[in-house]
């Protein structure tokens, strides 16, 4: 009983917020799905990040749902950005996905860990 509360608890605060937030339809373009990112995404905001090493893409598709909508959750405070996820790749063990902030567009990168996925249906 007290794991149930203690969970409702803490995913209260994260509903709470999915439900104020205006949550725009995912896009139809403009996102990389299925393969690494290129030069030519970055350059066209289309992906965050490219993962190379020694000059050449060393990134493997990371097998989800791009687009989606996410929370990124800030590590150190627990402040949660809504965001729509436009590629996920790893290297390793390293597994990153690239976002663009909503209200802002802004291109972010995080860890996969560091991200609450929400899924292609628009949170309601």
């Amino acid at each position: 009983m007290r794991t149930l509360l203690l969970a409702a608890l803490l995913l209260t605060p994260a509903l709470a917020q999915a439900q104020t937030i205006a949550w725009p339809d995912l896009p139809e373009s403009c996102f990389v799905s299925g393969r690494s990112a290129t030069n030519d995404d970055v350059d066209n905001g289309c992906a965050a990040f490219l993962i190379n090493v020694k000059g050449k893409a060393a990134g493997t598709p990371i097998k989800m749902d791009i687009p989606q909508y996410a929370l990124h959750v800030e590590a150190g405070t627990g402040k949660e950005t809504p965001v729509i996820i436009i590629q996920a790749e790893q290297n390793g063990d390293i597994k990153a996905v690239g976002y663009k902030e909503l209200g802002t567009e802004q291109l972010g990168a995080a860890l996969l860990k560091e991200v609450r996925l929400l899924g292609t249906k628009k949170p309601s």
